[in-house]
């Protein structure tokens, strides 16, 4: 599985923005895939913030951005996209998107062996 974020850049605090993160080989069916986004702060380690997985597209969001952010996927274009609203300067971090076979992924996004490039989102006025 081969995975390409893009999105990100500079926003101002409070401000939204929308990562995506596209998907290949277009034959993959995604509802056997969960896909999720990591971020990784400068000096810290990287985290979990969300991830989507199968037939039923359930979700998850980290505990304590749950109303900031939500996760969706097309399973036709191969694209889950991760939109980031109210964004606070610590939300500035590289984010990565990742993914692994549903059996293979807690429901906490743990477990992911294949992942994309970064793309860095920097929340600054």
């Amino acid at each position: 599985v081969q995975l390409q974020a893009f999105g990100g850049g500079s926003v101002q605090p409070g401000g939204s923005v929308k990562l995506s993160c596209s998907v290949s080989p277009l034959g993959l069916d995604l509802d056997y895939l969960a896909i999720g986004w990591f971020r990784q702060a400068p000096g810290k380690e990287r985290e979990a913030v969300s991830c989507i997985r199968g037939r039923g597209g359930a979700t998850f969001i980290k505990p304590s951005e749950q109303g900031r952010f939500t996760i969706s996927r097309d399973n036709r274009k191969k694209t889950v996209d991760f939109q980031m609203k109210s964004l606070k300067r610590e939300d500035t971090a590289v984010y990565y998107c990742a993914s692994e076979s549903i059996f293979g992924v807690t429901e906490d996004c743990n477990g992911m062996t294949d992942w994309g490039k970064g793309t860095q989102v920097t929340v600054s006025s």
